[in-house]
């Protein structure tokens, strides 16, 4: 059974509105990567929903790389935290602009 677009429409805003909301109101840098990440996957939903409408597989494929692009984006967090847990304990965004090399 194929959803409606406008509830697929509807679903991916709902997302994107609770990862943008995510993104600007926390501190905490892992907090805000996993804001992203559900950013992200709001354009994964509404990219395979027209997919399925339309019936073309490009949706899908740009999914996919979109899914990649996120656990790259994952993978330099991660380092990012880890950098930062070494110099100072906690997570906080304040704390990034200390990391000298």
């Amino acid at each position: 059974m194929i959803a409606p677009p406008g509830m697929v429409l509807g679903l991916s805003a709902v997302l994107f509105g609770i990862g943008v909301f995510g993104f600007l109101a926390r501190r905490n840098i892992i907090l805000m990567f996993v804001s992203a990440e559900i950013m992200l996957n709001a354009v994964n939903v509404s990219l395979v929903g027209f997919s399925q409408q339309l019936g073309e597989p490009r949706g899908q494929v740009l999914a996919l790389f979109v899914i990649a692009v996120a656990a790259a984006e994952a993978g330099v967090g991660l380092g990012l935290v880890i950098a930062l847990n070494r110099n100072k304990p906690g997570a906080a965004v304040e704390d990034l602009t200390e990391l000298k090399w």
